[in-house]
């Protein structure tokens, strides 16, 4: 497992656990970010992070992409 800042463009990843606060899980989750979910950065632009999750473009800072491991 590693967080989502780790992987390299283009590649589809498994979402394994979402960390933070409750408050952060419930905001990803709003967003599409579950467990089991299938997730693919598109780019990295500056501190934030492009993806696509759940047939959604989704801009999330890096802090947020390294509360999300995937394996």
């Amino acid at each position: 497992m590693m967080p989502l800042t780790m992987v390299k463009s283009g590649e589809p990843n498994v979402i394994r656990k979402i960390g933070g606060k409750e408050e952060t899980r419930r905001f990803l989750e709003n967003l599409g970010f579950v467990t089991g979910g299938i997730v693919t950065v598109v780019s990295e632009i500056g501190g934030n992070m492009i993806v696509n999750v759940k047939d959604s473009r989704v801009a999330i800072g890096k802090d947020m992409a390294n509360k999300i491991m995937v394996g």
